[in-house]
């Protein structure tokens, strides 16, 4: 079981000395990551274990958690699985991350969902569960681990939100899941304010359009790179690979000063 403490004294100051080789280092970091199975998330697992850290993957699809964590290793790798709209699921979650390894360091708050319909054909209900698995699911597990992260003297938590937190989404529609994402912002705004004295640091990364589960349709048609072209002053959609850094910088020693921020990697969309 890791006992490792965060680089952090209680009041949320840096313990050691900030000039050191290892500030990207996250071995034996213990890291939560939510929508796990695919996609982002998945990519998530792996960059994070890749770097030394014990990752607890959640998501609601046991099959893929169990074929990731057998490529990645069982040893650097625990999947839970979890549905964010549950109280009793992320308790759960919490739970077995603790009995793993005793502690959490860094939160990752990945899970959510999408759907593209004009205001007109967005039904209530179907804004209101965006609502419930992008914010509130969110919210959920922040308070969860944030409460617990402040209680062992700090850690990281790192929202997913999106460039369409933003800006607008320009022609494609997405009423619930822009507004969902904007109150990913803002509350990782308040959070961050609620918990600075703790030593718990509460920030967001803002991507714009990445190849993923959520949106192949959009990649997968002449129309849709078009759109991609037209709008996205880089030209182009970003690389899985192109959130690793951010991911890892929010996650280690090096973003110790650093809460309340949202990172956009976006290709220059919040740009224009």
């Amino acid at each position: 079981m890791s006992t490792r403490p965060t680089d952090l004294a209680p009041n949320g100051r840096p313990s050691s000395h900030p000039d050191r080789a290892d500030l990207f280092d996250l071995t034996d970091r213990v890291v939560v990551v939510t929508g796990a199975s695919s996609g982002l998330g998945e990519r998530f697992v792996r960059v994070l274990a890749g770097r030394g850290a014990r990752v607890v993957a959640a998501a609601r699809r046991d099959d893929a958690l169990g074929a990731l964590a057998d490529e990645v290793g069982t040893d650097s790798v625990l999947p839970v699985r979890t549905d964010v709209t549950s109280e009793d699921s992320v308790r759960r979650l919490h739970e077995e991350a603790l009995s793993w390894q005793g502690r959490v360091d860094v939160l990752v708050n990945n899970a959510g969902a999408t759907h593209v319909r004009t205001i007109a054909e967005e039904t209530p209900e179907q804004f209101a569960h965006l609502l419930d698995v992008n914010l509130v699911g969110l919210y959920r597990c922040a308070r969860a681990f944030g409460l617990a992260m402040a209680e062992q003297g700090g850690g990281s938590i790192i929202n997913i939100a999106s460039a369409l937190g933003l800006r607008g989404s320009r022609r494609i529609p997405h009423g619930g899941y822009c507004a969902s994402k904007g109150g990913v912002v803002n509350l990782t705004h308040e959070l961050a304010g609620q918990w600075a004295r703790t030593g718990v640091r509460v920030n967001a990364i803002a991507p714009g359009y990445f190849e993923s589960e959520m949106s192949q349709e959009l990649f997968a048609t002449e129309d849709g790179r078009a759109y991609i072209r037209r709008y996205i002053p880089m030209g182009r959609g970003g690389a899985a690979h192109e959130l690793d850094g951010a991911l890892v910088y929010l996650a280690s020693d090096a973003s110790t000063y650093v809460t309340g921020s949202v990172l956009s990697v976006d290709g220059g969309w919040t740009a224009v």
